[in-house]
Formats: structure tokens, sequence, C-alpha cells
């Protein structure tokens, strides 16, 4: 293999592809309040962590008050899971999938659930139609798919009249998007995406339309502890208060909370949104300078500005290993092949936490990597 020449500087912070990754600049494990740690989480104290945390997310996300958040268990996953098990059945289903985890709920609907679902598939790097979507369904989608850096254009397609419900897998959305929340009945997430926190914990959102579904309709089907949002046929209002229905890690809650308060530092929830925006430009920029780079999703309306993922001419998945493998012996990035069952490629992730610079510092880099295996 022929050796050139290291590009001069690596990012200052080299990040990852996604999942507990790029925390943000600043942070260090002696910024984290350390009160509450090896406290019970059913404490006077633990509670109120709980609930502050809660705030702050309700703050940034400009969250209406008709809408509760929970801490729950199981990241993205867990939280996403809750929502069906609980509330699905009650009339006919709807499931998207053109990305890894839309394929997954999929699955969870018609072979866990056993549920007769329409599915509407598109293939990676495009989404299905969606003006065909039949609203008297409820409705699963990922709000941006991290797997194949497609994302829905907008909520406009989901019509407030609906009869069913909108359920938004967001986990790499939130805090990077607008979300129309009048239009999202179910949404949720996890720190590890755009704030760069630990996993482990999921959010969980739920409008009005959801708590109604909830109160009125029993599934057929038994529901594990982790799961069940109902006490006594009332929603359980203490999960939305701090109170959670396992033992969570008051570490990852301290993590999430230094994090948020950063957040609001550099402007909100529209600084968030304007820092991922910059990262993404950056990238675009390193594409289009590159003739064997482009982006899996084309149509830049549809294009993720958090998980982006890019083709690589030629390339098959033991070159995109050895690609990626090249640049984290160089400590210069992290983990950015793309999902094992995206086509091979790599991901970057351009969420709030990276520095706009040191996007823009992983183009030489690429470079290297480039040269040095094709040559």
């Amino acid at each position: 293999m022929t050796e050139y020449p290291l590009p001069a500087r690596k990012p200052a912070r080299p990040f990852f592809s996604s999942g507990p990754c790029a925390k943000p600049p600043g942070w260090s494990p002696e910024n984290l309040k350390t009160e509450s740690l090896g406290r019970s989480h059913r404490s006077k104290l633990g509670k109120a962590r709980l609930q502050y945390c809660i705030d702050l997310m309700r703050e940034l996300l400009q969250l209406p008050e008709t809408h509760r958040i929970g801490i729950v268990p199981g990241s993205d996953t867990g939280a996403f899971e809750m929502a069906m098990w609980t509330m699905l059945g009650a009339r006919g289903v709807t499931a998207l999938a053109w990305e890894s985890f839309g394929e997954g709920w999929v699955t969870d609907v018609v072979k866990q659930l056993g549920i007769e679902a329409t599915v509407s598939r598109a293939d990676y790097g495009q989404l299905p139609d969606l003006d065909k979507v039949d609203w008297a369904d409820d409705v699963l989608f990922t709000w941006n798919g991290t797997t194949s850096g497609v994302r829905v254009p907008d909520g406009e397609w989901i019509p407030a009249d609906r009869q069913g419900l909108s359920f938004a897998d967001a986990t790499s959305a939130v805090f990077a998007y607008d979300i129309p929340w009048d239009k999202i009945d179910v949404a949720t997430f996890s720190w590890q995406k755009v704030l760069g926190g630990e996993g482990a914990h999921g959010v969980l959102v739920l409008g009005p339309r959801a708590v109604q579904r909830l109160e009125e309709y029993t599934p057929k089907w038994p529901l594990p502890k982790v799961f069940r949002l109902m006490s006594k046929g009332k929603l359980a209002e203490g999960i939305f208060k701090g109170e959670t229905i396992n033992t969570p890690s008051m570490l990852a809650v301290e993590d999430a909370i230094w994090t948020l308060e950063w957040a609001k530092s550099v402007g909100g929830l529209d600084g968030l949104k304007a820092r991922a925006t910059a990262n993404a430009h950056a990238l675009d920029k390193i594409v289009a300078e590159r003739d064997w780079l482009g982006h899996l999703a084309v149509d830049h309306g549809i294009r993720s500005k958090t998980s982006v993922c890019l083709t690589v001419e030629g390339a098959d998945a033991d070159f995109i290993k050895a690609f990626a493998k090249l640049l984290e012996e160089q400590g210069a990035a992290y983990d950015i092949a793309g999902y094992r069952d995206a086509p091979p490629g790599l991901r970057i992730w351009c969420g709030a936490t990276v520095d706009t610079a040191d996007i823009e510092a992983l183009g030489p880099w690429l470079d290297w990597a480039w040269n040095s295996l094709k040559n």
C-alpha cells in the first residue's frame, strides 16, 4: 500500500457515527453535579433532579403543556416499543420503513404483536409515498432515519384531522429540527443522539390523543412491568413527574442535565439547529469537492442533517471496514462505517455537539484514507 502523508491536523475532538458520542465542548466528568449520585431515585433529591431534566427538555424542545414527557427504560427502542405495546390494536396500523429501525418496528407489529398492518417500504436513500398514507390507521414512522440518512421533509403530510395516532421515532431528529407537536401524538428519543449523552434511557412524549387512547383502550396482550403506563384505569402521572418505572442511572441523568444546560447557553433550540445545519453544510462541501463521495439520500429535501450517510465509489463492505479502521488508528474519527444493514458507505454524525471546524478537518483525512487504500 502506498504511504501518503498524514493531514496537517486532526479534528480537535474525534467524533463517532452515532450513539454515545460527541460530548458538548467543555464537557468533563468534573462538571457533573454529584449530590444525587448514589442516592435513591425515589428520594426527594432524586425526583427533583429527574423533574428538572424533564423541565429542561420541555423548555428546549418548546413542547406545549398538552404533551407529557417521561423518562423510561431501554433507550429509544424501549420507549417506542412501550408505545406500540400499550396503544396499538385499537384500529388499523400503517408502518413506514425506509431504514433499519423502521423495519424493526414492522417486525414488532407484524410478528410480535400479530397485527395485520399495512407496510409501506422504500429503499435506503428514499422515502415511501407519504401522500398515500391512510390516516384512519395509527401510523408508525421514523422522523429522521439514523441508518439511512433520510428524513421526512416536514409535518405537512400529517393531517390535523387524522383519526389514527401518529407515532414518531424521533431519536436523531429532536433538538435538530422543528417538530410540529400538534401533529405528533407519540414521540420517542434518547439522550445518546443529538445531545451526545449516554444510552440506556429513553424519553417518551405523549400528546393528549395518546393519553386518551391509553385511558380508553386495553390491549389484548400481557404487558411487562416496564411497559405499564396505566394505574387503576388512569394514566400513571408520576412517570411524567420524575417517578420512573424502574431504577435509572442518576449519573446518566446528570450528564443529560449538563448538556441541556449547555444547550441553553448556545441559544437553545435555535442554537442547536444552527450548529447541526452548519455541520451538515460543511460536510456537503466536502462531498461536493470529491467525485468519489456521494450522499445516499440524493434528494436534499429529505436528507438528514444529523446522521449523514455517504456513498463511496466502488466500495464494498470490506473496503469500508478498512477505511474506517485507518481513520480510527489515527484517532481522526471512530465508528464511521455505515450501519450493518445499510448499503456499504460512511455515516458521519453532524449533530449539534460537534464543532463545525472538526467536520471541516475531516475532509483531508477522508482523502488520506481513500488514497491509501485505492493506491
